[in-house]
């Protein structure tokens, strides 16, 4: 279906989902998140689709909110329109969604690709929380999501004093799997999602969901989850399949359930 500030595109059993505000650097209005949501439910629904890929453009992956929506909004109407509530709905998505960042991710962009399972950087990335310079902090999971990717003290002086992450300190602190050259992160990133796109669907669905658990779970929680899962794994196809495949060296054929 045709949208306003999104792009997609299908790519095999991946799609490309590129945020389209050019002219602004792709500051996430309302109604731009609405749309990235809308599509990754519609790719989570598909059976065709075994991955997902939020990219933006060289210059920006997305330089922030967008500011000039927000400004004149007071506590009331911020808490009715809840702008925020659709970063969280990211997380009931099953199926893998990797950014490829390319330029600026900062305030409300950083938090988008952190609301990703992966994040694929260009050379020129640069990660931020600026949100402090307009007297607000991040409130899309910034605050807490920086924290579990980078640690306490890195995440205290990107969001109380903006520091900007380049793209190399970003994979070294962890916030990143890598760094590519600018005229290739995004093709590293279709590429990285195919490759996953091409395992198990299910196993792939549910190993998702566990590693997303370990941060809310205690280990003693998360393991007994993780075990009840490996044994329902037995009762699919694909359990089937992929363990026979293995045996008589040969390529498994996925059925996805």
């Amino acid at each position: 279906m045709p949208y306003e500030f999104i792009l997609t595109e299908t790519r095999g059993r991946v799609e490309l989902i590129t945020l389209n505000r050019p002219q602004a650097l792709n500051a996430l209005n309302h109604k731009l998140v609405s749309e990235v949501m809308e599509a990754l439910e519609a790719f989570d629904q598909n059976e065709a689709v075994g991955a997902m890929v939020i990219a933006g453009n060289e210059r920006a992956f997305a330089a922030g909110a967008d500011i000039k929506e927000l400004a004149d909004q007071n506590a009331q109407q911020i808490k009715e329109s809840d702008h925020v509530a659709v970063f969280n709905r990211i997380m009931s998505i099953r199926k893998p969604i990797i950014a490829a960042v390319s330029g600026y991710a900062l305030g409300g962009g950083c938090e988008l690709a952190m609301s990703c399972d992966m994040i694929v950087a260009s050379e020129s990335a640069k990660f931020g929380q600026p949100e402090i310079n307009i007297g607000v902090i991040p409130g899309a999971g910034g605050t807490q999501r920086l924290v579990r990717a980078v640690g306490k003290a890195l995440a205290m002086e990107m969001i109380l004093n903006n520091r900007t992450l380049s793209a190399q300190e970003a994979q070294q602190f962890g916030l990143v799997n890598r760094v590519v050259s600018v005229d290739q992160f995004l093709n590293e990133a279709l590429k990285l999602a195919e490759e996953i796109a091409g395992r198990a669907p299910v196993a792939v669905r549910v190993a998702k969901k566990l590693i997303n658990q370990a941060y809310e779970l205690s280990l003693k929680e998360g393991l007994g989850e993780e075990k009840r899962e490996f044994y329902d794994l037995f009762t699919t196809e694909d359990q089937k399949e992929g363990m026979k495949a293995f045996v008589e060296k040969r390529k498994p054929n996925w059925r996805g359930r």
